[in-house]
């Protein structure tokens, strides 16, 4: 009944392994004339992805099962039952863990929070639908909003400081968000929002969360929630370990679906997301590492994965990076991005993998993006692409933007570093405007693109760059004009 093995991707080929990413190691071998003789082997940086992958490992609950229909759920779509959730996952806790089981139905409930040992496993049919009485996500608790740690309404699936937990099955969590429900605060017309009504960018929303962050005010003290427009995340995991998503689907969210932050050790399996909402991004790894993404299907409003550690000052006071994080066999249609690290990004990225994904939609604005500014600064390094299939992009293939902004222009002392980025193994159909589109800052270029076996085909114009460092193109074909 319960499959939660984690996946194991096929072994790649043999080779010489060393953990060093990026580039060569030496070593010395004793010549026929009795010399030293300098050997230079090359490191292939994809068995650090399989590593990566076995590191993050399997996890296992006992077999005991905690039907909520035993604690008082009713499953007409109507009653709330929040408490029947609560009650059976504190028990299953209790108890040594076990499985809560959602039996096929519509259940109508207020927050999720989960706890150590529990595996909340949706049965085929099920469909848990979160209220859309704002008053039920309260009190508020510890969790962010765009990168800024803050007190707010709960994420609608929860878990804070706990271990071993996870959301199984081929059921359905409906956010229930829509245009008259979460989305207006967005302040979008097309989003519901009327002009004259609250919207996040009041003056006590995100001006006042900006300026509390500047001001170092500790997050206990940034209390929002009731009487804000501040959208909760749908699955939001803070400073948890062994976590594991597997078959269920994620709709109708308010903000960001899937939100791992300060977490590790995490897999994201056969999870599908789709959802068109304003910010419904599908999976952001934030503070977090070894991050496993695999068998997922991307249909978003916005970034299909975007990897972040936090924004400004915030994320330069957790000082976390986002590392360790294999992408594979998933397919990204619609979102403004494929693969994204940022905009939240002011801790850094490093140590990224993307293999073997299929990405294509007229309403996907590029595969691989890297998007930040010198507000929010950081980095991003050792991103590895390699074995993707693209029909249609809208706007480009790779996309660096360092001018990065959607709050006007946000100009600031810290300048990105963004380095060593490979893309192998791709194809191309349609590249939309541009094959690559880099916008590099001048006081530190951009650096260490290489592309090897790329072609892109249909590109309006082959490439836009400014200050970058040459590219080294391998066998890269734009508009069927090889690359030098």
């Amino acid at each position: 009944m319960f499959n939660l093995k984690r996946n194991r991707l096929r072994k790649m080929p043999a080779t010489i392994f060393l953990i060093v990413l990026g580039a060569f190691t030496n070593c010395k071998n004793q010549s026929q004339t009795g010399g030293i003789q300098e050997a230079v082997v090359e490191v292939d940086p994809w068995d650090e992805a399989d590593r990566i992958i076995q590191k993050i490992g399997t996890l296992e609950f006992p077999d005991a099962q905690f039907l909520i229909t035993d604690y008082g759920a009713v499953a007409d779509g109507k009653t709330l039952n929040t408490q029947a959730f609560k009650n059976a996952i504190e028990k299953c806790n209790a108890s040594g863990g076990g499985h809560v089981i959602v039996p096929a139905g519509a259940y109508l409930t207020g927050p999720i929070h989960l706890k150590s040992n529990v595996d909340l496993h949706l049965e085929k049919g099920a469909e848990v639908l979160f209220t859309t009485d704002h008053q039920a996500y309260l009190p508020a608790v510890h969790t962010s909003y765009e990168g800024m740690e803050i007190m707010n309404y709960s994420p609608l699936i929860y878990a804070k400081g706990q271990k071993n937990i996870a959301v199984t099955g081929s059921g359905t969590f409906n956010g229930q968000a829509s245009n008259d429900n979460w989305w207006p605060w967005s302040g979008a017309e097309r989003y519901g929002h009327q002009e004259g009504t609250p919207q996040q960018k009041d003056e006590h929303n995100l001006p006042t969360l900006f300026k509390m962050v500047e001001d170092g005010v500790a997050v206990e003290n940034r209390i929002f929630g009731a009487k804000h427009q501040l959208r909760p995340l749908f699955f939001q995991t803070l400073e948890c370990e062994n976590i594991l998503i597997q078959g269920v689907t994620f709709t109708n969210a308010p903000f960001w679906v899937i939100h791992p932050l300060k977490s590790k050790y995490i897999t994201v399996d056969g999870v599908t997301v789709n959802s068109h909402g304003p910010n419904n991004d599908g999976c952001d790894p934030e503070y977090s590492s070894y991050v496993h993404i695999t068998n997922c299907k991307f249909n978003t409003g916005d970034d299909c994965i975007a990897i972040k550690s936090g924004r400004n000052a915030d994320g330069r006071r957790v000082n976390i990076p986002s590392e360790n994080i294999v992408v594979e066999n998933c397919e990204m249609k619609d979102g403004h991005g494929g693969v994204v690290m940022g905009s939240e990004i002011s801790a850094g990225v490093r140590n990224v993998f993307v293999r073997n994904c299929v990405m294509n939609s007229p309403n996907l604005d590029r595969a691989i993006r890297i998007k930040t500014n010198t507000l929010r600064g950081g980095f991003v390094e050792n991103l590895y692409v390699k074995d993707i299939e693209i029909g249609q992009v809208k706007e480009a293939v790779l996309k660096i933007n360092l001018y990065y902004g959607i709050y006007g222009v946000q100009e600031g002392e810290f300048i990105p570093t963004i380095n060593n980025i490979n893309l192998e193994n791709i194809t191309v159909e349609n590249g939309g405007e541009y094959g690559i589109l880099i916008k590099g800052r001048p006081e530190k270029l951009v650096s260490g693109i290489t592309l090897k076996n790329v072609t892109i085909n249909g590109a309006q114009e082959s490439t836009s760059i400014e200050n970058c460092e040459p590219i080294t193109y391998i066998n890269t074909k734009i508009n069927n004009t090889l690359m030098k």
